[in-house]
Protein backbone atom coordinates (compact mmCIF):
# COMPACT_ATOMS: atom_id res chain seq x y z
CA UNK A 1 0.00 0.00 0.00
CA UNK A 2 1.23 3.54 -1.02
CA UNK A 3 0.27 6.82 0.62
CA UNK A 4 0.42 10.01 -1.31
CA UNK A 5 -0.10 13.48 0.77
CA UNK A 6 -0.99 16.46 -1.25
CA UNK A 7 -0.33 19.90 0.70
CA UNK A 8 -2.36 22.09 -1.67
CA UNK A 9 -2.16 25.41 -2.56
CA UNK A 10 -4.55 27.91 -4.37
CA UNK A 11 -4.61 30.98 -6.82
CA UNK A 12 -6.00 33.94 -5.13
CA UNK A 13 -10.18 33.61 -5.63
CA UNK A 14 -8.95 29.82 -6.99
CA UNK A 15 -11.61 28.05 -4.68
CA UNK A 16 -14.47 27.72 -6.67
CA UNK A 17 -12.87 26.15 -9.74
CA UNK A 18 -10.73 24.00 -7.41
CA UNK A 19 -13.77 22.50 -5.69
CA UNK A 20 -15.52 21.28 -8.96
CA UNK A 21 -11.87 19.79 -9.86
CA UNK A 22 -12.14 17.57 -7.02
CA UNK A 23 -16.10 17.43 -7.49
CA UNK A 24 -15.40 15.45 -10.65
CA UNK A 25 -12.11 13.57 -10.36
CA UNK A 26 -12.09 12.52 -6.19
CA UNK A 27 -15.05 9.41 -7.38
CA UNK A 28 -12.50 8.54 -9.86
CA UNK A 29 -10.12 6.87 -6.95
CA UNK A 30 -12.14 4.21 -6.44
CA UNK A 31 -11.45 3.12 -10.06
CA UNK A 32 -7.77 3.02 -9.23
CA UNK A 33 -7.91 1.12 -6.00
CA UNK A 34 -7.49 4.45 -4.50
CA UNK A 35 -9.04 6.07 -1.24
CA UNK A 36 -9.43 9.10 -0.06
CA UNK A 37 -8.40 9.20 3.79
CA UNK A 38 -8.17 12.41 4.83
CA UNK A 39 -8.98 15.68 2.78
CA UNK A 40 -8.17 18.32 5.35
CA UNK A 41 -8.09 22.24 5.37
CA UNK A 42 -6.59 24.11 7.94
CA UNK A 43 -7.08 27.27 10.15
CA UNK A 44 -4.26 29.78 11.07
CA UNK A 45 -4.74 28.96 15.05
CA UNK A 46 -4.27 25.18 14.17
CA UNK A 47 -0.56 25.92 12.56
CA UNK A 48 1.91 25.81 15.42
CA UNK A 49 5.48 26.66 13.04
CA UNK A 50 5.63 25.98 8.78
CA UNK A 51 8.16 27.14 6.51
CA UNK A 52 5.94 25.87 3.72
CA UNK A 53 3.32 28.40 3.66
CA UNK A 54 -0.48 27.91 4.31
CA UNK A 55 -2.01 24.99 2.41
CA UNK A 56 -6.03 25.46 1.01
CA UNK A 57 -6.01 21.52 1.56
CA UNK A 58 -4.05 18.72 2.48
CA UNK A 59 -5.25 15.37 1.10
CA UNK A 60 -4.11 12.05 2.08
CA UNK A 61 -4.97 9.17 -0.36
CA UNK A 62 -4.12 5.46 -0.87
CA UNK A 63 -3.03 3.25 -3.56
CA UNK A 64 -1.96 -0.39 -3.40
CA UNK A 65 0.18 -0.13 -6.35
CA UNK A 66 2.11 3.11 -8.09
CA UNK A 67 1.17 1.71 -11.32
CA UNK A 68 -2.63 2.90 -9.64
CA UNK A 69 -1.43 5.97 -9.03
CA UNK A 70 -0.16 7.16 -12.46
CA UNK A 71 -3.52 5.24 -14.02
CA UNK A 72 -5.80 7.85 -11.86
CA UNK A 73 -3.07 10.48 -12.90
CA UNK A 74 -3.90 9.53 -16.75
CA UNK A 75 -7.66 8.45 -16.43
CA UNK A 76 -9.18 10.31 -19.58
CA UNK A 77 -12.00 11.99 -17.31
CA UNK A 78 -9.49 13.67 -14.95
CA UNK A 79 -7.48 14.76 -17.93
CA UNK A 80 -10.42 16.32 -19.63
CA UNK A 81 -11.21 18.29 -16.07
CA UNK A 82 -7.67 19.82 -15.70
CA UNK A 83 -8.08 23.21 -16.60
CA UNK A 84 -10.21 23.74 -13.32
CA UNK A 85 -6.85 23.01 -11.66
CA UNK A 86 -4.64 25.06 -13.84
CA UNK A 87 -7.09 27.83 -12.94
CA UNK A 88 -6.74 27.40 -9.48
CA UNK A 89 -4.19 25.70 -8.19
CA UNK A 90 -0.70 27.36 -7.83
CA UNK A 91 1.46 24.32 -6.39
CA UNK A 92 1.27 21.09 -5.24
CA UNK A 93 3.44 19.18 -2.99
CA UNK A 94 3.35 15.39 -3.46
CA UNK A 95 4.80 13.41 -0.74
CA UNK A 96 4.98 9.93 -1.42
CA UNK A 97 5.41 7.05 1.91
CA UNK A 98 4.87 3.62 2.99
CA UNK A 99 3.03 2.58 6.08
CA UNK A 100 6.04 1.52 9.05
Amino acid sequence: MLYYTQLIYLKPGGEADFLAFEDLVLPLLEKYRGQLLLRWRSTPEAVIESNCGDPYEVHLVSFETVSDFQQYARDAVRQQHLPLKDRSVEKILLIEGRQL
